[in-house]
């Protein structure tokens, strides 16, 4: 895996959130037994977090820094990264570190488990 190929990836997620498709891109995304740790706090299977993307408002804007690849075997990578999303003007920005952990299952890769941990508003 490198680097460039999960952060395509990455990016398309990201795009389906602003589209308001990301039920159905997560849905071919993810793996059977795949977990999403949110920053509230909530840890999600695979159908909890596919219907709380059916309800979710759309991300209007968003980006991708300080990006890495933490090889963990010949099939398997995590990539970390900071994120940052907006909704729109009246709320703060969502900013955190954020992890998501590819795999290739048959051949694609899939998404095992994705973590958001908040980066705390500056003084």
């Amino acid at each position: 895996m490198d680097l460039s190929e999960l952060l395509r990836l990455e990016h398309a997620g990201w795009e389906s959130l602003c589209a308001g498709t990301g039920a159905d891109f997560y849905g071919k995304l993810m793996t059977s037994d795949a977990v999403m740790v949110l920053a509230h706090g909530f840890v999600l299977d695979r159908e909890a977090v596919l219907a709380s993307l059916n309800d979710a408002p759309p991300w209007q804007t968003y980006s991708i820094s300080d990006e890495r690849l933490v090889e963990v075997a010949e099939d398997t990578a995590i990539l970390v990264y900071t994120g940052r999303a907006s909704r729109d003007d009246d709320q703060p920005e969502f900013h955190a570190l954020m992890s998501t952990v590819y795999t290739r299952r048959d051949g694609r890769l899939r998404i095992a488990h994705y973590q958001q941990t908040p980066v705390p508003p500056t003084p």
